[in-house]
């Protein structure tokens, strides 16, 4: 591949990641939540939940998302109403929700769990794929799918180092909240908001 449709693939990449959407509000209700190391991990998650829509976007299984009218809607409000669930939960919570066990290896099996589902039940990041990708391949050169691939796979890179940096952004914004009791109380309630956003995102979105 040519270095400069690699190199304009990568700012694209980033000007794409750095956009306010469903993966950036997740990362940022976990991290301002929780802690920065949650959010990575969740990012994590999310990065994995990626690699999913890139293999299906190589196998051609998006184009079939497309098509189907039925499935793009079963997989889109399966995802809205498990973010609307986990609003739900964030809104029954009681005080600090940073009660995260920073040795509790499960919290962040769960945390990472939580990333993956909320990626793979967005139908619109496989169709994303799906429109970028083939704008960035050179068919002459042969080996369309391992094109569509690498692609994929630097477009996860370039998401999950940005998606730790807003981590650790969110991390310090935390910080500062936790330092104002009237705000900290009402940390699950902000999550919760966030989440419902997203729920509501993903069920408005179109094909």
């Amino acid at each position: 591949m040519e270095v400069s449709t690699l190199i304009a693939f990568i700012g694209s990449a980033i000007v794409i990641t750095l956009m306010p959407g469903p993966d950036n509000l997740f990362v940022l209700a976990q991290s301002i939540a929780q802690d920065k190391r949650a959010g990575i991990v969740t990012s994590l998650g999310l990065c994995t939940g990626l690699l999913v829509h890139i293999s299906a976007a190589v196998l051609g299984i998006s184009a079939i998302i497309y098509q189907s009218t039925v499935i793009f809607t079963l997989v889109k409000f399966a995802g809205a109403a498990y973010l609307l669930y986990l609003a739900w939960q964030s809104f029954l919570a009681k005080g600090d929700p940073f009660t995260l066990n920073k040795q509790n290896t499960q919290a962040y099996v769960a945390l990472y769990k939580k990333g993956i589902l909320m990626n793979v039940l967005n139908p619109k990041v496989s169709l994303f794929f799906l429109a970028l990708l083939p704008q960035f391949i050179n068919p002459v050169q042969g080996h369309v799918a391992l094109q569509m691939f690498i692609l994929g796979i630097i477009f996860l890179v370039q998401a999950l180092v940005l998606f730790s940096l807003f981590s650790i952004f969110a991390g310090k914004v935390r910080k500062a909240i936790i330092g104002k009791p009237a705000i900290a109380k009402r940390l699950n309630m902000i999550q919760g908001i966030l989440f419902m956003i997203i729920g509501i995102q993903i069920a408005l979105s179109k094909q």
